[in-house]
């Protein structure tokens, strides 16, 4: 590439990369859209863009699960080859200055299909162990949560033979995750994968919830959200007309109310301050049932985390009128994003004040 010539590159959930792509450049038109691969998109930045801003560019994405400056990639068989051609390429950078290396694979398939579930593992972990070796032995701390402002080289696999190579500063709390999944440890059981999602929401939103907080979910069946909030000491209200995990009835922190939503008396909220929704239905519907409750007086919902289901990409295109329909309950602080963890789907994170998060 020229010298006056720069790429970023986005990755995304399988499938998603079109509906990223839209949203990139009707929000920065003066982008070109250059590579797309299911799950990893790159775009070309004009030469009159301001360089300095890229390292901590915001691009205000839902669809981007990590993005950053784009150094180049590699395609070749052997292992040891790709590596010493990353060397090169790192020289652009100054490599003492980077403090992380991550290293991940582009999603291969839709979160939950057959198993597959986003992120680094143990593979890719001892591939970084060797392409560290290699760069800077004893510099970099590979596959690890980045601090605030450290900056880190990314080295994306896109197949076997392919990887592409680039480079950010850690802002934002998933810019600070490898390939922005947060890495979750699971208990020995989990109820449902909604327990991923649960953890993941939380630990991006940064919610301020508080030991023995009352929680609310809508659309629990068959529980693991409400496992992932009652292991972080919380009293958790379940709603949902079909059946719960019997470890979650076994709780004394637990309540299942086997109704829908529209179904409950408002006065049941009236303790309930922090408010979950994982329903399997259109986005208006979920948002009627959350509407009848945080617009009652009587109900004092501080912040809520919303599941949207993008039944078809189209629905993404109306994600703004959401999120003004949001805004018109009170609540000015609303941030979206689609989870790595979660499927054809999108996370928003409500909260009436931008207080302190935790």
């Amino acid at each position: 590439m020229s010298d006056n010539t720069q790429f970023i590159y986005c990755c995304c959930q399988y499938g998603a990369q079109t509906v990223l792509k839209k949203e990139i450049l009707e929000s920065w038109p003066q982008f070109k859209f250059s590579f797309s691969r299911p799950g990893f998109v790159t775009f070309k930045i004009p030469a009159t863009f301001p360089q300095k801003s890229l390292p901590t560019l915001d691009l205000k994405s839902t669809f981007a699960r990590c993005y950053g400056i784009s150094l180049g990639s590699v395609k070749a068989d052997g292992e040891v080859e790709k590596i010493q051609f990353i060397k090169k390429l790192t020289e652009q950078i100054q490599l003492g200055k980077i403090e992380h290396l991550h290293v991940w694979k582009r999603d291969i398939s839709i979160p939950g299909n057959r198993g597959f579930e986003p992120g680094r593992d143990a593979e890719t972990d001892q591939l970084a162990e060797r392409i560290a070796t290699f760069l800077h032995p004893d510099k970099l701390q590979i596959n690890r949560i980045a601090k605030p402002d450290q900056r880190i080289l990314d080295i994306i696999i896109i197949d076997q033979n392919h990887w592409w190579v680039g480079w950010h500063q850690a802002t934002k709390t998933f810019t600070r995750w490898p390939g922005g999944v947060y890495s979750i440890r699971l208990p020995e059981h989990i109820v449902s994968r909604a327990y991923r999602k649960m953890e993941e929401a939380i630990r991006w939103s940064r919610l301020p919830l508080k030991p023995r907080d009352l929680v609310a979910e809508i659309g629990s069946s068959p529980g693991g959200g409400c496992q992932a909030l009652l292991a972080r000491n919380l009293q958790v209200i379940g709603i949902d007309p079909a059946g719960m995990h019997e470890t979650l009835l076994q709780n004394p922190d637990f309540t299942h109310i086997r109704k829908k939503a529209a179904a409950i008396k408002r006065s049941d909220f009236v303790d309930v301050r922090w408010l979950m929704s994982d329903s399997n239905v259109a986005p208006n519907y979920t948002l009627d049932s959350v509407e009848h409750i945080v617009n009652n007086k009587n109900t004092n919902i501080r912040g809520m985390l919303l599941t949207l289901k993008m039944i078809k990409w189209e629905l993404a295109a109306e994600l703004p009128t959401y999120l003004d329909r949001i805004r018109s309950w009170g609540y000015q602080y609303i941030r979206s994003r689609q989870l790595a963890f979660n499927r054809q789907e999108i996370c928003i994170a409500v909260q009436r004040s931008r207080g302190k998060r935790r």
